[in-house]
């Protein structure tokens, strides 16, 4: 979470040379080349001016042919936005605005291009100009990320990070503005949909001292409520890029909170019936604890960093970057720091349904231990007593079967019973003695 030192004078020719990709081509390379996007004097010389946005450049880009600008929706079938194509193929054959401009004065504007922009009669140029303006853009290409680099003065290592979709959580400061990455997610349902899974959103916020530009790479809910929750700011303060920036990182934290209340409610039917339910209704247990624990873990792991983020967003505020908007708008800290408790309640509250879910899991695998231990007993018992039966029968079949052969039999000759119920007696006696020896031994 440490910010970056900044020594050396960058340009873009020279991060395309390391990446050849964010360079342009056609009349949009020759437009985009030729001028450094970023620059940063050395500690030494004089004092540095705010370095102003790019809008002469804006300008010639929105002049522009639409077939060469950078600003054009991309085709899925070509693949150009850079991205999984399966995953935005059903957002680009809607045709959704990739862009939103929000100003005081023109409110939340949507296009597909900078250039429908224009059509609505929206001046981007005069709008970047202004005290305040939020640019929100959807899947950018390399191409318009070189543009935005050259318009923004943005540095190389920040198109490196939103381009490659660098998903380590962080805040980090520069000349003239400050980057922030946070991840938000998007539930979608597995192949059966009977579940849904986490696929979690970047969302990239590089916030100056009059604008803030964001990208992200699918299509979300989090720019519409964003809008909402500035025009309730905007009533109460005067709206800056601080300010939207919060309520970005507000609205992303909200997401979670819903999800968390569910998470809640199947921890606590879990933790109830684990040791209440009996014989087949266990059988859905096992796999019901499994799918929580996952997407507890899951959750756990998009949220664990974000307190420290905001931790560090909080800092910044105190460097000289920062200094002049902190003197005006000292609740942000406030508002930041609530998030930050919120985000530690939410890890907090994860961390505890791990720990009950742990235990129910022992407690399920437990009962069906004792459940496997009283049957195996129980069958123990009937063996038991098949055993004592069979040794009880065993000298009456010996005699039986001895006798039964074609051998001389003891009193074969003589014509009265009596051998036969000698014998039938002795068998009664052998087989009550085994009786009572099989009974004092199994007791």
């Amino acid at each position: 979470m440490t910010s970056n030192t900044l020594n050396k004078t960058d340009s873009f020719s020279s991060s395309s040379d390391r990446n050849p990709e964010l360079m342009g081509n056609n009349s949009t390379e020759s437009m985009l080349g030729g001028a450094n996007y970023y620059t940063e004097e050395t500690p030494d010389k004089a004092e540095v001016k705010e370095p102003d946005f790019n809008l002469g450049l804006l300008k010639n880009l929105l002049d522009t042919e639409p077939e060469h600008s950078p600003f054009v929706q991309p085709s899925p079938a070509l693949g150009d936005h850079g991205y999984a194509q399966s995953v935005y193929e059903l957002s680009w054959e809607k045709k959704q605005p990739r862009f939103l401009f929000y100003s005081p004065v023109t409110g939340g504007v949507r296009a597909t291009s900078f250039q429908e922009f224009h059509a609505k009669g929206i001046d981007l140029v005069g709008g970047l100009a202004s005290e305040c303006f939020w640019l929100d853009v959807v899947a950018p290409t390399a191409k318009e990320m070189a543009a935005f680099a050259k318009i923004f003065k943005i540095h190389p290592l920040t198109v490196e990070d939103i381009l490659t979709e660098e998903v380590r959580e962080k805040c980090e400061l520069f000349k003239h503005y400050y980057f922030v990455a946070f991840r938000s997610f998007q539930e979608t349902m597995n192949i059966y949909g009977d579940h849904t899974h986490f696929q979690p959103l970047n969302v990239y916020s590089i916030v100056f001292k009059t604008g803030i530009v964001t990208f992200h790479s699918d299509f979300h809910s989090l720019a519409s409520n964003t809008l909402r929750k500035i025009d309730q700011l905007k009533s109460n303060l005067k709206l800056s890029p601080d300010w939207i920036n919060y309520s970005i990182l507000d609205e992303v934290t909200d997401n979670f909170g819903p999800l968390l209340r569910q998470v809640e409610l199947e921890v606590d039917s879990i933790d109830e019936l684990v040791l209440i339910l009996k014989g087949n209704d266990q059988a859905d247990m096992l796999r019901r604890i499994g799918y929580a624990r996952k997407r507890v873990t899951a959750i756990l792991r998009l949220l664990s960093t974000k307190p420290d983020v905001i931790k560090a967003l909080t800092l910044r505020y105190e460097d000289r970057i920062l200094k002049s908007s902190l003197k005006k708008g000292k609740d942000i800290k406030l508002y930041l720091s609530d998030i930050q408790d919120h985000l530690i309640t939410m890890v907090q509250n994860l961390l505890h349904y791990e720990k009950v879910l742990s235990r129910a899991h022992s407690n399920y695998l437990a009962q069906i231990s004792i459940e496997m231990t009283q049957v195996s007993n129980r069958i123990n018992d009937v063996v038991a007593k098949l055993t004592a039966i069979a040794s009880v029968l065993l000298p009456m079949n010996v005699i039986s079967g001895m006798w039964g052969m074609n051998v001389t039999v003891p009193g074969q000759g003589v014509e009265n019973l009596n051998w036969f119920f000698s014998i039938v007696a002795c068998m009664i006696v052998i087989a009550l003695g085994v009786f009572l020896f099989v009974r004092r031994y199994y007791r």
